[in-house]
């Protein structure tokens, strides 16, 4: 009895043992990801408060900074097309046979490629930023913005190029350093470029955008220069490998174009039509506010939509990333083994992880609006009814998020495509039938944001559920989360007002968020959301467990 007590234990401990290996590689670039996605958000946030609460910018400025910003996104992601993807897939097939020649000759004819593609989105967007500014956004003053930004399509192109070999090398440190110098000098320039214009020009708004965007363009530059400098050094011992290898076929240049184009295009197919929906928005917003409104009052609840409030709800996706990110190549590989078992285990915990992100979230901006408008754009604070409006579309934009990363995963690529299509083509009619009414004007933006996302999170999760057959409980994804959700903000809530009669608003509202996330998390335990095999799938997940479980299984 204690022999086969004995050979369960050495069982178990030599299945942790692989698995440990296995996720410890794993977890590394997932943290990596996470810790860069995170602080580049954050810092992102950061200069857009002070954009924000900048005096002579406001509202106002951030609609002429992000109007134009918008139609660059656009042509960006025409430029690159998913080409970090595509580079690190060919790569790392041709690393795997130890074809150092081949990897290096994929990125090389990339690179002039997607050069060429984005030097020709540069000069697009440079010549038609008056039409655009004219005709599409109806904000003539936004044109200068544009053209500073038009180089940046062409930096932008080339850097993603070289993560994208890196990436094949399974190395994330250059990307995420690259994207982290990029935000900061981003920041840092912003200010100063700002700064500098409202100085000479007594705070005219139109040329602080400019400027803005300037600063953009410049990091841009700089974050490329550092990431080619960084392949330049590489280089030396990437020839090494290659002049060590025997002699073979060389793949043409055509094909390798084909390879490339093959790959990239699925995959960023949903990014290009998340930037046409914001597109969209652009239009649709403004058009249909000067139905009953100025174009400088229509500049202004545009500029709270898609300044502010954006800012605000984009930043649990950067939480939830990651986890979407790291599905893609996990469930390729289950997928080849055929191991049904880890796809599902692995799907099951990361939409279980995303809904836990989410749901707090915008339970937490939907009651505390105001509050947070008030603590981080102190001197541009309106909005709240709108953040509260638009706060449920972070549930179904981060789920879908994960659910994008399973169904790639799974080798579905056009399935996220066409319901995101599905969601923007109701969200348009809605757009163009709600905005233009006097007494729902921006709240049918909002309206219409969160029916698009939940026909896309429906389309998607019942495809998903046929094909894995994917079993998700009701209670543990949808009940339990809701109640540890009301519990913590119930709690948060009566904190935050007792705290108001004793201190500032600020302080009562951080002092309400740490009191919220404790109690979350304590009400996450309390109601076993997560089973132990979910706790062993985390890092450090078996001391973690043991520690919140283990009095309470042994009484």
């Amino acid at each position: 009895m204690q022999k086969q007590k004995t050979r369960k234990e050495n069982r178990k401990t030599e299945s942790i043992g692989n698995e440990t290996v296995r996720k410890d590689n794993f977890m590394n670039n997932v943290i990596i990801i996470i810790i860069s996605q995170i602080f580049i958000k954050i810092i992102g946030i950061a200069y857009r408060i002070y954009l924000t609460n900048r005096d002579g910018f406001g509202d106002e400025g951030n609609a002429i900074y992000t109007g134009g910003y918008q139609i660059y996104s656009l042509l960006l992601l025409l430029s690159t097309v998913g080409i970090p993807s595509a580079i690190s897939k060919l790569v790392s097939e041709k690393l795997a046979v130890k074809d150092y020649h081949g990897a290096h000759r994929t990125f090389k004819v990339s690179f002039v490629l997607v050069s060429m593609i984005g030097l020709a989105g540069s000069i697009i967007l440079f010549v038609l930023a008056d039409y655009i500014s004219n005709k599409m956004l109806l904000m003539p003053e936004a044109a200068l913005t544009i053209k500073f930004l038009a180089p940046s399509i062409f930096f932008v192109s080339m850097s993603a190029t070289i993560r994208g070999y890196f990436l094949g090398m399974q190395t994330t440190k250059p990307t995420a350093n690259s994207q982290t110098l990029e935000q900061v000098l981003k920041t840092i320039l912003t200010v100063v470029f700002v700064e500098i214009t409202a100085h000479i020009t007594s705070t005219n708004t139109a040329l602080m955008a400019a400027s803005a965007n300037l600063a953009t363009t410049a990091s841009v530059i700089l974050s490329f220069t550092y990431i080619y400098r960084l392949y330049s050094v590489k280089k030396k011992g990437i020839w090494k490998e290659i002049n060590k290898q025997e002699k073979c076929t060389l793949e043409s240049k055509k094909s390798i174009i084909k390879k490339v184009l093959l790959v990239a295009i699925p995959i960023s197919l949903t990014s290009i039509v998340v930037s046409i929906n914001k597109c969209i928005d652009t239009v649709t917003i403004m058009q249909g506010l000067t139905h009953f409104l100025t174009e400088e009052e229509a500049k202004i609840q545009y500029g709270i939509l898609n300044g502010k409030v954006d800012t605000l709800i984009g930043l649990p996706l950067a939480f939830n990333g990651a986890f979407a990110l790291a599905l893609i190549p996990m469930l390729s590989s289950a997928k080849v083994q055929k191991n049904m078992d880890e796809i599902n285990s692995k799907i099951s915990l990361s939409i279980l992880i995303s809904t836990l992100i989410a749901l707090p979230a915008s339970v937490g901006m939907c009651v505390f609006a105001q509050p947070i408008l008030d603590l981080v754009f102190p001197n541009a604070n309106q909005g709240a009814n709108i953040l509260s409006a638009i706060s449920f579309m972070v549930v179904f934009t981060t789920i879908g998020q994960t659910l994008n990363g399973a169904l790639q995963g799974l080798g579905k690529l056009k399935l996220p495509v066409i319901s995101l299509i599905i969601g923007i083509v109701v969200k348009t009619i809605l757009n163009l039938v709600l905005i233009p009414i006097e007494g729902i004007g921006i709240y049918g933006a909002t309206t219409s944001s969160i029916i698009c996302y939940v026909i896309t999170f429906l389309i998607e999760i019942v495809a998903l559920i046929k094909m894995t057959k994917i079993k998700m409980p009701i209670s543990k994804f949808v009940v339990k989360p809701i109640v540890a959700s009301g519990i913590m903000i119930a709690i948060s809530y009566i904190v935050f007002k007792l705290a108001c009669m004793i201190m500032s608003s600020n302080l009562s509202l951080i002092l309400a968020i740490i009191v919220a996330v404790l109690v979350y998390c304590i009400a996450v335990v309390m109601l076993k959301i997560l089973n132990k095999e979910e706790w062993l799938m985390m890092p450090k997940g078996e001391k973690i467990y043991n520690k919140l479980y283990k009095k309470t299984e042994t009484m």
